[in-house]
């Protein structure tokens, strides 16, 4: 396992066994978002997306909650001192240029993402939570949009990738309603892959990361292209995609050796190339 410095206390970073883990740090505060937090979260996605060591991203949180959205009492001291000298146009594009370099690249970039719920994703917490391949909650974690409790319409991409996962009817419901949602409602409606007992998350996390950190990578980066292209795609352009991914795919190393693997009843190796 190797620890890495993210300039801030408010998110750890670490890699092992392939794996890079991001884990918002401020328990006291059920993990809302700070200004430092921000900083280092859009950082640190962008190096492990370029780090040919990390071939899996796990983001979760610290303690008994994965990330309360945006901090209140913050935008409470902000209401009453101001913005200063930012002007509602920049902060309008702060706010653009941070949503694509988290929550977006979490969700476009080429390699696996999971997020691993420990307890409750609020706000732009559960943004985060589903702009993740995959996700995986404790049973005692719950999601809510809570936006509407705090006069706020929504951000990070959670409209979107709601409405993508469990349709646009159900999404506008938890939206505009802010009910909280159980473990094992989010499980049967689509919006996690996995509910586990508490003791359990960690090594179920670690389990599944592993597993797609050993798995054939050229595929995933095609594969995940061609599964967010088919969200929104025409079918003749995503079938179009598909040829040319398979193909390309069919070229490499991975590839050849998992079918030699195959033939001899083995378990591939996946290098990557």
């Amino acid at each position: 396992m190797r620890e890495l410095d993210t300039g801030t206390d408010h998110l750890l970073a670490k890699v092992e066994n392939g794996v890079g883990y991001l884990i918002m740090n401020r328990p006291e505060a059920r993990n809302a978002m700070s200004a430092e937090m921000n900083e280092a979260m859009q950082k640190n996605i962008a190096d492990f997306e370029l780090n040919n060591e990390v071939r899996c991203i796990v983001l979760t949180g610290a303690g008994n909650a994965f990330c309360a959205g945006g901090d209140v009492k913050g935008m409470s001291s902000r209401n009453s001192e101001g913005r200063g000298d930012m002007t509602i146009d920049k902060a309008i594009h702060q706010q653009r240029d941070h949503q694509r370099g988290t929550s977006g690249k979490l969700f476009k970039m080429p390699k696996p993402t999971i997020a691993s719920l420990p307890g409750a994703a609020a706000g732009a917490g559960l943004s985060y939570a589903l702009s993740c391949d995959l996700r995986i909650m404790s049973s005692a974690a719950f999601m809510t949009t809570a936006f509407a409790k705090v006069g706020f319409s929504g951000d990070y991409g959670g409209t979107y990738f709601m409405s993508q996962l469990i349709g646009s009817a159900k999404a506008r419901e938890l939206y505009f309603l802010s009910d909280r949602v159980s473990a094992e409602e989010a499980l049967s409606l689509g919006l996690t892959n996995w509910v586990v007992e508490p003791d359990d998350l960690e090594n179920k996390t670690k389990e599944i990361a592993e597993q797609l950190a050993a798995g054939p990578s050229v595929a995933y980066r095609y594969m995940k292209e061609n599964l967010n292209r088919a969200m929104s795609g025409e079918v003749d352009d995503c079938l179009d995609l598909e040829a040319t991914h398979h193909v390309h795919c069919g070229e490499t190393l991975d590839h050849k050796n998992a079918v030699k693997a195959f033939i001899e009843k083995k378990s591939p190796e996946f290098q990557g190339k």
